[in-house]
């Protein structure tokens, strides 16, 4: 059975090295502001008669989208049940709002087979999009794993935290497989192991597929253990529908020989076996602190997942060093070897427009990987005996997104509570709705508008920070953690335990 959650009124407070008691109380004041402030553009961007939030609105809340994901739709109904955590809105509100969504959801043209859903719909009628508003292309309706991933996730989080809404939410997460996604063959650099694809369509699609099972999946497979998509592994393994050898087989780095000199760098570390794989336990290394990288860098791949399962705890040798460690180097880069002045790099819309991806290419493994600034300035540390380092990268225009920020609260609470005040302050970085999404910290210029998913995750780190983990806690099941709990424990990471991080308490890193 899972636990029911009573609300909680009072503040935990949650303190990290350098913080004092009183300056938490107060940082935990404005924590609240903020979410506050941040569920007001969620109310927004939702369509009253259908519950669908939209993907996106302007910073003056008055034009959202007409096109939202299951992602969205998820990140709405988690911030719902955050918003009723903190005294927002009242249990009742949260209960018809949450439950006019879990209509809607109920009525979406979606996969049968599978019960996945569609990536892109219009939240004024639920429609499938098949033209894209903004340009007049034409879509092709795809199932993708990670955004389906997100909304079982909400899901979950709505079984556990309303239990009057437990048998809507799990009619529709009861039908969804994620051993529909995953291929137990799958082609690696380290041989054939079983991952997840990233989607499929159900009509064949321009450009590269594999036609199999009546649908069209995706040629590529997740395959890189610190990215997003280890929510839909979680969720198979946690279910039952993908096996938990699964966990183990994707690549925590990329091989350590010439054949991969392509990566950012030349991992360091050591093979061991779990399950019966054999796993590479390889890292990075930058600015003094090691960590296992993520594709691009950035704090979503890393720290998303955590909103949901308790990875640090659950894996104190594995995620347990690796989260602070993350983003320790995160603060280091933007702090000191880039110079921003500020920190949180995870991909947001563009201040110049459009959307970019951001984080810190050193901390990821491709080689062109998501760049900190405007200007996409490369890091190029070499491949020790197999290809040379570029020169000493020059840093332009720093681009923060504040979600990254929040997402970093359970790990540098004072440096994530100092870096929003600075932003808010030197900056027109602040509106009705929160934080706008990113901010060009070399000329000011300042993307206005909010996306619905980073407005979530900023929903979501702060009910786990004031509200005594309400997301994790509501998510996780006694089955969930009797599957995924000792996966998570059985690992090593090659990051040593004690690492002095010091950007968690205010000092530069040598």
């Amino acid at each position: 059975m899972r636990r029911l959650l009573v609300p909680l009124m009072a503040v935990t407070l949650v303190l990290t090295a350098g913080g004092t008691a009183g300056a938490a109380d107060s940082g935990d004041r404005t924590l609240r502001t903020y979410a506050k402030d941040t569920w007001r553009s969620m109310v927004a961007m939702t369509d009253p008669g259908t519950g669908l939030v939209a993907d996106n609105i302007s910073g003056d809340l008055r034009t959202p989208s007409t096109y939202t994901s299951p992602t969205n739709i998820g990140g709405y109904m988690w911030s719902a049940v955050v918003a009723r955590e903190l005294g927002i809105i009242s249990r009742n509100e949260a209960r018809d709002r949450v439950s006019k969504t879990l209509d809607t959801l109920a009525t979406l043209e979606h996969h049968d087979e599978s019960g996945m859903f569609y990536n892109w719909y219009d939240p004024r009628d639920g429609s499938v999009v098949t033209v894209w508003p903004d340009d007049g292309n034409p879509v092709y309706p795809f199932m993708s794993s990670v955004d389906n991933g997100w909304l079982a996730a909400a899901l979950r989080v709505v079984g556990g935290a309303l239990p009057e809404l437990r048998g809507k939410a799990d009619r529709v997460l009861s039908k969804m497989d994620f051993g529909f996604y995953f291929n137990p063959e799958a082609a690696t650099p380290i041989g054939p192991r079983g991952l997840i694809r990233g989607g499929f369509w159900d009509a064949a699609p321009p450009g590269c597929s594999v036609p199999q099972n009546g649908v069209w999946f995706t040629c590529n497979h997740y395959d890189i253990t610190v990215t997003e998509p280890r929510i839909a592994t979680y969720l198979g393994i946690g279910s039952g529908q993908i096996p938990p050898t699964a966990y183990f087989d994707t690549m925590r780095t990329l091989p350590d020989n010439c054949d991969y000199a392509w990566q950012e760098m030349r991992p360091q570390g050591f093979t061991t076996t779990h399950l019966g794989r054999e796993v590479y336990e390889g890292s990075y290394r930058y600015r003094g602190i090691t960590f296992v990288p993520s594709w691009g860098g950035d704090m979503f791949e890393a720290l998303m997942p955590d909103l949901f399962v308790p990875e640090a705890q659950w894996g104190p040798r594995s995620w347990g060093r690796n989260h602070p460690a993350t983003v320790a180097a995160q603060i280091e880069h933007g702090l000191h070897d880039a110079g921003y002045g500020y920190w949180g790099f995870s991909p947001a819309s563009n201040p110049a427009g459009g959307y970019a991806v951001y984080g810190v290419d050193a901390m990821g493994m491709d080689t062109d990987g998501y760049p900190s600034d405007a200007q996409a300035t490369k890091y190029d540390a070499g491949f020790e005996g197999c290809r040379p380092a570029g020169p000493e990268p020059e840093y332009g225009d720093g681009v923060v997104t504040p979600h990254a920020a929040f997402l970093a609260l359970p790990y540098a609470q004072r440096p994530v509570v100092d870096n929003l005040a600075k932003l808010r302050r030197d900056f027109d970085a602040y509106g009705p709705g929160g934080f706008y999404d990113a901010v060009n910290v070399g000329t000011g210029q300042v993307a206005k508008r909010h996306l619905s998913l980073d407005q979530a995750m900023i929903m979501g780190a702060l009910g786990n920070h004031l509200a005594r983990d309400v997301v994790k806690r509501a998510f996780v099941t006694p089955q969930f953690e009797r599957r995924i709990r000792p996966l998570l424990a059985a690992e090593t990471f090659n990051v040593p335990a004690g690492q002095r991080l010091p950007q968690l308490s205010g000092k530069a890193a040598s």
